[in-house]
């Protein structure tokens, strides 16, 4: 027994240390800040909260600017053809494509990023793509969604 003894002291000292120690490092008591979604994230979050018909917490992944001019009740009407779609091939999806068009001229359009239905992987091009829209790289306010079809 007092070789037993001797193993659960160690082992309770030494996870007291770690534990300190880990306190000591982390901060405990301090809040950790979760890191900032990137664009991709929050592009896929919000085409999930819309195929879900989670309308309310999709509308405030809208950009400001776009709120002010489109209520609640204008953007779940224009969110039902992407919720009828998820209906037909399911929620999962997967990224397609990012990117912007360069205009001679004019600069670049707004920053895209083009989801296909999981369901339709087999299929190359797919038939249809979800669009969500950034104004530039550093957004995370979406600008607008659609549907593009091939």
């Amino acid at each position: 027994m007092p070789r037993f003894s001797a193993y659960v002291l160690c082992f309770f000292l030494w996870f007291a240390t770690g534990t300190r120690l880990l306190q000591a490092t982390v901060g405990v008591g301090s809040t950790l800040v979760a890191p900032r979604p990137t664009q991709a994230q929050v592009a896929r979050r919000f085409l999930s909260e819309v195929l879900r018909a989670d309308y309310p917490t999709a509308y405030q992944r809208l950009a400001p600017e776009v709120r002010a001019t489109l209520r609640p009740a204008a953007f779940a009407a224009a969110a039902q053809p992407l919720r009828h779609l998820g209906q037909q091939r399911g929620q999962a999806v997967d990224l397609y494509k990012l990117g912007t068009w360069l205009r001679e001229g004019r600069g670049h359009e707004p920053w895209f990023y083009r989801f296909s239905f999981a369901s339709d992987s087999a299929r190359r091009p797919p038939p249809l793509l979800l669009e969500v829209t950034f104004s530039d790289t550093t957004a995370r306010q979406v600008m607008g969604f659609g549907i593009r079809n091939r």
